[in-house]
């Protein structure tokens, strides 16, 4: 497991949204109205070459253009882009992105699928990748609400992560009419390169989290998820529900995530 460039995933000082737009109720939109609203106190760079300024900030066409190497990038661009644009951030000194897209299990014209043309793009770079699909992330504590969530979070000691997107909205929605906090709040997605090893082992040293609450439907690296947990229980506690105790659930689960450990038997 390691928690190489997570800092840039989870402690940003500056985001660049790939895909951000004026379209309403587009991801794009919502994702710039969340970091805007939620008060992020980095640099925000939205990118599309169809506008000059987006909500307000100055627009950039493409991210060779941008004034700066942005910590972390949130992409909201159809699935046949994302692999272009990793590779790009990659070259601009980009070290997190989080994929929103979903429907990288197409395959390109080669017969790879475009998620594994992205983790080949992200992997000379050391960049790291949350999802793709996925809701995406929120870290109170620094204002960051890299999402396109309905709401924001107020800040507290629970770090959440979870793989289903219909989840993490029911616990948002939960959590703001019971007045419940959280350190970080992580939709995991298709977890193609960060899982919830990675996650585990950087919220445990992670000062600000008190305990960790795990939804899983599916584990990719079960060795690397027992090793992490035990490290991470030493220092805090750890609650992991795990989805998928009947056949069609873990069929559910293995169909959202491509994961083979689905079966709770596993």
């Amino acid at each position: 497991m390691t928690i190489r460039n997570l800092d840039a995933l989870f402690r940003p000082t500056s985001v660049a949204v790939i895909g951000a737009s004026e379209r309403p109720q587009s991801i794009g939109a919502l994702v710039m109205r969340n970091m805007l609203s939620d008060g992020f106190r980095g640099d925000i760079a939205p990118v599309n070459p169809k506008h000059e300024t987006i909500q307000g900030l100055k627009a950039y066409r493409d991210v060779s253009s941008l004034p700066f190497t942005p910590d972390l990038a949130v992409i909201c661009t159809p699935a046949p882009t994302v692999p272009g644009l990793i590779a790009d951030l990659g070259r601009k000194g980009t070290r997190a992105a989080i994929v929103l897209s979903a429907g990288l299990e197409a395959k390109d014209a080669d017969g790879t699928t475009l998620q594994q043309a992205m983790l080949d793009a992200a992997r000379p770079h050391l960049l790291r990748i949350l999802g793709p699909n996925c809701l995406g992330l929120l870290v109170p504590g620094i204002k960051l609400n890299a999402s396109f969530a309905p709401s924001g979070i107020p800040g507290g000691r629970i770090a959440f992560a979870a793989q289903s997107g219909a989840m993490c909205t029911a616990v948002l929605d939960w959590a703001l009419e019971e007045g419940i906090g959280f350190s970080h709040f992580i939709s995991m997605g298709n977890i193609a390169d960060v899982d919830f090893g990675d996650v585990m082992d950087y919220l445990a040293a992670d000062a600000e989290t008190g305990s960790i609450l795990l939804y899983i439907e599916s584990i990719t690296s079960p060795r690397k998820f027992m090793s992490a947990a035990r490290a991470a229980s030493r220092a805090k506690p750890i609650i992991a529900i795990k989805a998928g105790r009947a056949a069609e659930a873990a069929k559910a689960a293995h169909s959202h995530t491509g994961a083979l450990a689905g079966w709770d038997a596993v």
